[in-house]
């Protein structure tokens, strides 16, 4: 949806494509009661919106994500690694239209499969939908909330967001992450603009990832979950209004692995020490 929403401003024309690939890699951090794991992966997002005009957009975005999750000596979860490489693929919808006095309201349905290689399909799937309100005030700043209910797997989540973007001044602004970035968008990130096209910023964000298993001796068919608040810096080199460049570096804190059974009961949880984080992400619109 975030997505939607920054493509149209760089836009002119109806038809609006944008492509993004995020390559990831989450360093090796110790588990509490022994062992420890990495992952690396990739973001891929792709397709493009139409704009209908008088404030109304509609579009569809693909996704694919990658998560190669690697784990030493992991004896919180017994003699073998509780999952193994986490796949995720599905379709949004987003649509938004102008209502009055600046606002607009926007819904992203969406449909998702995500499980670890070998897992079920049919019982992989998570749908649901996000909808937010965002006032547009003068000079362009905007600012909004919204809530996301998703059918999980083995769980129905709802949560509250906000939407944000604010220009303290020439140079300093206030906006939710890159939604296709590597932190993902759960967040706030202040922005400096400097000359030449460059762009520093950094935040934080919250990330949850929740999956499906394969036929795993622990948990059979059930669920892993892996979630932190990834505390980023950013640099961003703008080459045409087309093309944008975004390297990362931080770490996730307060990170947490979760094991359920195919019931959705708990198996096992542990936290994690702080994780070094790099990625790269290539937003490209056309």
């Amino acid at each position: 949806m975030l997505t939607l929403a920054a493509s149209a401003h760089a836009q002119d024309s109806a038809w609006q494509p944008f492509v993004s690939v995020s390559p990831v890699h989450q360093g090796y951090s110790d588990i509490d009661d022994g062992g420890r794991f990495k992952v690396s992966g990739a973001i891929v997002r792709g397709g493009a919106f139409y704009a209908m005009g008088a404030g109304s957009r509609v579009g569809v975005t693909l996704n694919y994500d990658q998560y190669d999750y690697s784990f030493d000596n992991a004896g919180a979860f017994g003699t073998q690694a509780p999952w193994g490489t986490v796949r995720r693929y599905g379709i949004s919808v987003p649509v938004s239209w102008a209502v009055s006095d600046g606002w607009s309201m926007s819904v992203a349905p969406s449909v998702d499969w995500f499980g670890e290689k070998g897992a079920s399909s049919s019982d992989s799937r998570v749908w649901g939908a996000m909808l937010s309100g965002v006032k547009q005030f003068e000079g362009g700043n905007r600012l909004g909330v919204g809530v996301g209910v998703y059918r999980q797997i083995e769980k129905t989540s709802a949560f509250p967001f906000v939407v944000v973007d604010w220009r303290l001044n020439e140079r300093w602004r206030l906006v939710n992450p890159l939604p296709s970035g590597p932190t993902g968008p759960a967040g706030l990130e202040l922005d400096y603009r400097l000359d030449g096209g460059w762009t520093l910023g950094g935040g934080f964000s919250y990330r949850s990832v929740r999956f499906r298993l394969a036929d795993r001796p622990l948990a059979r068919g059930g669920v892993g979950e892996e979630t932190g608040v990834p505390l980023f810096l950013r640099v961003t080199r703008q080459f045409s209004p087309q093309m944008a460049l975004h390297v990362y570096g931080g770490a996730v804190v307060g990170g947490k692995l979760r094991l359920e059974n195919a019931s959705g009961d708990l198996v096992e949880k542990q936290s994690f020490k702080a994780a070094p984080l790099l990625g790269v992400s290539l937003v490209g619109r056309f």
